[in-house]
């Protein structure tokens, strides 16, 4: 368990990196839908790094993200952080686990995360619990047109990115060590790819308002490189919006879905 303040410029910033992608501006000053994973990110990476530790040198990959929002973090939130592994498997690669991270202030419920990572090579930990599928919620709003929008992700973007995100894995940073991972050179953020979503898809139909989102997940098959085109096509309704990205190279993220609720819910 771990507890961090959040900040009116951290909280600002993250989500105006996100929206520079865009090419919009800033936002109205509400955090990202996203900015829970960030507040998330150093009780998650110390948990893991003592899985990484017991279970081998295979590199931990992202799989797959749920986030449910109960409520957009605020500035002066004091963000606590409770982690538990619901499951592990074995797989071809290595191990797959699912870890929830339930954030909240004060007792108040802020988000829960289920996120999925593979470490690859991994032997141990033994097979337990369950491996939850993130499935789309029920639709019941009208249906809407299908939509594509095109975006790209600069160099300049993935550095900002990792600065906001505090993410600094070399492999989005410095081409010799994505290279040594086995990619053509750095690759952008996969959650920078899903928070560029979120973001495009609030201004699309939830009218500008982040406050909407009630939760939002995807599946990572490939990673993004930088300059290359990101082709994301919605459909679903006007309460679950889905979502496929793909880049010239093929999807990169898949089964994305996004549940909007009514303004004054």
């Amino acid at each position: 368990m771990s507890t961090v303040t959040a900040t009116a410029i951290d909280v600002a910033d993250y989500r105006a990196v996100v929206r520079g992608i865009l090419g919009a501006g800033p936002g109205d000053g509400s955090a990202s839908p996203v900015h829970p994973f960030v507040l998330a990110s150093p009780a998650f990476e110390r948990m893991t790094a003592g899985m990484r530790e017991r279970s081998g040198d295979g590199a931990m990959v992202h799989l797959g993200q749920e986030i449910t929002v109960y409520r957009l973090i605020r500035p002066g939130d004091t963000v606590t952080t409770g982690l538990e592994v619901l499951g592990a498997r074995r797989e071809p690669r290595g191990v797959r686990l699912a870890i929830r991270c339930t954030l909240d202030d004060g007792g108040t419920p802020l988000a829960d995360l289920v996120t999925h990572v593979l470490f690859g090579g991994a032997q141990v930990p033994e097979p337990f619990g369950d491996i939850p599928q993130s499935a789309a919620p029920a639709a019941l709003g009208p249906a809407l047109p299908p939509t594509v929008s095109v975006h790209t992700i600069s160099r300049e973007a993935i550095r900002e990115y990792a600065r906001v995100s505090l993410d600094d894995n070399p492999i989005h940073l410095e081409d010799e060590a994505a290279a040594a991972a086995g990619f053509p050179g750095v690759i952008a953020h996969g959650m920078s790819v899903l928070a560029l979503v979120c973001e495009d898809a609030v201004d699309r139909f939830a009218g500008g308002d982040p406050d909407r989102v009630r939760a939002l997940a995807c599946r990572f098959s490939a990673p993004v490189q930088p300059d290359e085109p990101i082709e994301v096509a919605y459909a679903g309704t006007t309460d679950v919006v889905t979502f496929t990205v793909r880049t010239p190279r093929g999807p990169a993220l898949k089964s994305g879905w996004i549940r909007l609720g009514d303004p004054d819910e």
